[in-house]
């Protein structure tokens, strides 16, 4: 006889999997109440997209962020709710959020050894024609830096067949890009050319790179020579994950891992995806610099 509920599944949810671990773990929990606090933010902020009218929350807020991006209703609200869930986790000591100019700091009595990055809602101006949006979040230890790894079994392709750039600011590309994108439209031998995906939101073009393979390139350019994307909370946390699955990212000149933040809102650039196409992306950034 089965001590089993008859309501109980084999499904592996998220929360019972981060239960899982920390109990083999036989840690403080902290870590385990710190991302169980985070996927109840993401859990809400799930359902207020689904039930978002025009009228209510996908209205224009009248402000932009402090990165520059126009701020929508759905951002202020999901930021809250990330703050506020991760504060009451008790786990967390600083927060650093796309949509606030300044790190948050924990009051003492709800203070914890972890420091979290996050982007509330990326992709949240692609909300009206209904593109893909997201959550992105790093967890780091204080004074260490580390990543959190909860999955240990994707991998990327070695190499793909898909680019994802947003080919409007083909004007202001460096001579690297312009000669890797030429090489992807026109291969030199003979090969097919590669498909064009883009989306606009990087977890939905991330995504994909990880589960069809290929590369996703948001570099540096004349209009924005440091690149656009947040390192600490947009950047570390994909590139990460890509090459926790075999794959590669990394600024043009250095892993993107390897970057030592000096703001909380430093943007830089990012290429990412199979190995392959990445090292073939590095070759036209050093035959460029040669060629100087």
């Amino acid at each position: 006889m089965s001590d089993r509920s008859p309501f109980e599944t084999d499904m592996l949810t998220l929360t019972r999997f981060v239960m899982e671990k920390g109990r083999k773990a036989k840690g403080t929990g902290e870590l385990t109440q710190l991302l169980n606090s985070m996927l109840t933010a993401i859990k809400a902020i799930s359902s207020a997209v689904r039930k978002a009218g025009l009228a209510h929350l996908y209205g224009i807020a009248g402000s932009v962020n402090v990165t520059g991006d126009e701020v929508k209703k759905l951002d202020v609200l999901s930021n809250s709710l990330v703050i506020n869930m991760l504060q009451s986790s008790y786990g967390t000591c600083v927060l650093v959020s796309e949509e606030n100019k300044d790190a948050i700091i924990t009051s003492k009595e709800k203070r914890g050894k972890y420091v979290v990055c996050f982007d509330p809602l990326d992709g949240s101006s692609n909300i009206d024609c209904l593109a893909s949006i997201g959550t992105i979040f790093a967890i780091y230890r204080k004074a260490l830096g580390e990543f959190i790894l909860v999955e240990r079994d994707v991998k990327i392709k070695k190499k793909g067949k898909i680019y994802s750039l947003n080919e409007g600011y083909a004007k202001y590309f460096d001579a690297a890009t312009s000669e890797y994108v030429q090489k992807k439209k026109f291969p030199e031998d003979g090969s097919a050319p590669y498909g064009a995906r883009y989306v606009g939101s990087m977890v939905a073009d991330v995504h994909r790179t990880l589960v069809y393979g290929g590369i996703f390139l948001y570099p540096a350019n004349q209009k924005s020579p440091k690149g656009k994307l947040r390192l600490l909370y947009e950047c570390n946390p994909v590139a990460y994950i890509i090459e926790q699955a075999g794959g590669m990212a990394t600024t043009g000149t250095q892993p993107v891992l390897d970057v030592k933040p000096e703001d909380i809102h430093q943007r830089v650039p990012l290429i990412l995806g199979s190995p392959d196409d990445v090292q073939e992306y590095l070759a036209c950034v050093q035959k460029s610099q040669a060629g100087r």
